[in-house]
């Protein structure tokens, strides 16, 4: 597997450019790195607009323009979003939001997600005879990459440090005899679907490929059932597949989650409620969770 890995390479050059101006793109994931690294300071829009060396209305539109709410508003999410009122939020009610599914506004696109996954034969070859389109889109949370298959998207990660080769070989390594072809126009409309709350319809779902072991899809299948409101644990989700020991086994299928965001890996807190763990960082974990709070 690892020699086949080897054989795949990323031509930066070959790589497009967003629409969106880089510039633009590392401001907003500067600003909501600040905000979510300094909530408990309640930091002003002046404090924000120093911060990325802009003014307090550039900041403002620029902010809205790519996360969909004021980074005021964003601020506000984050702190009423704490790790600890999610955790005790859940505690009660975890067992049927898995069950019934979202129990909040009907616009959130957790109920709008159908799935389905590959089978273990076609899993165990690797994905071989595959072909995965993959595409980088502007994201709230910075710069994404979204893998998609005929049947529905795969894979959904983040880029750091302008990293886009290391974000996608994140993903293909999971799959690594697929065959990978740059398909911007056919990732797009899955972007603008996923991080605009105002293009989340329940008539029109949003079909989703899990591709893992039959555990990892169990895991993963019951994180789709926890409310955009709601967080639970690593043993909470063993203790709901009918294993209780099974918690450290549970934490590497949710590490291992490759559609990040849609299947809210995020929403999982350790025990204590402390955000622990995040593939794509805690920065970015707790920057998920304001957000979505801010959605009404």
């Amino acid at each position: 597997m690892l020699d086949t890995l080897r054989d795949i390479t990323i031509e930066p050059a070959a790589l497009q450019v967003p629409d969106e101006p880089r510039s633009d793109y590392e401001r907003v994931r500067s600003i909501v790195a600040y905000i979510s690294e300094r909530w408990r300071e309640q930091p002003s829009l002046e404090d924000i607009a120093e911060h990325v060396g802009l003014s307090t209305t550039h900041v403002h539109h620029l902010f809205r323009r790519w996360a969909g709410l004021s980074p005021k508003a964003f601020l506000q999410a984050i702190t009423l979003d704490n790790a600890k009122a999610l955790l005790a939020a859940s505690a009660s009610v975890l067992d049927t939001a898995y069950e019934v599914g979202l129990s909040g506004p009907a616009r959130l696109h957790d109920l709008f997600v159908t799935h389905e996954a590959i089978t273990p034969g076609d899993f165990k070859a690797g994905c071989q005879g595959l072909t995965m389109r993959f595409g980088f889109h502007p994201s709230p949370f910075g710069e994404a990459v979204l893998v998609a298959t005929d049947r529905g998207l795969a894979g959904l990660g983040f880029v750091d440090d302008g990293d886009r080769g290391a974000a996608l070989q994140d993903l293909m390594r999971r799959w690594p005899k697929a065959e990978y072809v740059q398909d911007q126009a056919a990732t797009e409309p899955l972007a603008r679907r996923i991080f605009d709350p105002g293009r989340w319809r329940p008539e029109q779902p949003l079909k989703v490929v899990l591709i893992g072991t039959d555990f990892e899809v169990r895991v993963w299948q019951t994180l789709l059932r926890i409310p955009r409101d709601r967080a639970t644990t690593y043993s909470d989700i063993a203790r709901h597949l009918g294993n209780p020991r099974a918690s450290r086994a549970v934490g590497a299928a949710v590490g291992r989650n490759p559609i990040s965001f849609v299947v809210p890996c995020h929403r999982v807190l350790g025990k204590s409620g402390a955000l622990t763990g995040y593939h794509w960082g805690l920065t970015r974990k707790q920057a998920i969770l304001g957000w979505e709070a801010g959605i009404r």
